[in-house]
């Protein structure tokens, strides 16, 4: 090989080094960043309990824009205890979490979390209100969640498969104002009563 041809070699072989130490650093900060969601929301963001939302495939533009509400207390900021991890067994809440990421964290989260793979949540569920559900779904819900609400570029969360008592809790803050609402959502959601909400969540748990 010419004298050209190995310094040319060379700097190609040190570009590409450079770009796997810096690739091996990224993937670490990015691990570092996610490890405490893990605690509550599971491995990879998929949680063994009721109370709390799997997240994993949710778009990246509806985890910042949640991540974001948090830091604003936009969100209710429900005091939770860690289920698993270091800190297992002490108390926090979503606003305390977010008030602590920089822009650039939330990024490189949202960008993790859309990269994993949503696991619907086996759970009991009644037959005949799931397809009560289904019908009134696709009557009010359907144009901001597609798919049965299982689309994540929908930028809507994932309703297919999401735990039950979740989705209540979440209901009641739309209905109470603790959370915002979308403009398309509010007059739709007024015009539903209990027991068509409790149908349509019957409707969202029957997928497995």
């Amino acid at each position: 090989m010419k004298k050209g041809c190995n310094r040319y070699f060379a700097l190609a072989c040190s570009a590409l080094f450079g770009l796997y130490l810096s690739n091996a650093a990224f993937a670490a900060d990015v691990a570092k960043l996610v490890e405490p969601c893990f605690s509550c929301h599971g491995k990879n963001g998929n949680s063994a309990d009721p109370d709390v939302p799997n997240i994993a495939s949710y778009s990246e533009d509806y985890l910042t824009k949640t991540l974001k509400r948090y830091q604003d207390k936009e969100r209710p900021c429900i005091e939770t205890e860690i289920r698993s991890g270091s800190k297992k067994g002490t108390k926090t809440d979503m606003c305390k979490i977010a008030a602590a990421l920089s822009e650039d964290d939330i990024d490189q989260i949202g960008g993790f979390f859309v990269a994993q793979t949503f696991e619907r949540t086996p759970q009991a569920f009644d037959a005949g209100l799931a397809e009560k559900g289904k019908s009134i779904h696709n009557k009010r819900c359907y144009t901001c969640h597609s798919e049965g609400g299982s689309e994540p570029s929908d930028h809507a969360g994932i309703l297919a498969g999401q735990k039950m008592a979740y989705l209540r809790q979440q209901i009641k803050f739309f209905r109470e104002g603790k959370r915002p609402m979308n403009k398309k959502m509010k007059p739709k959601l007024e015009a539903t009563d209990d027991s068509e909400i409790e149908a349509v969540i019957n409707y969202y748990g029957s997928f497995k």
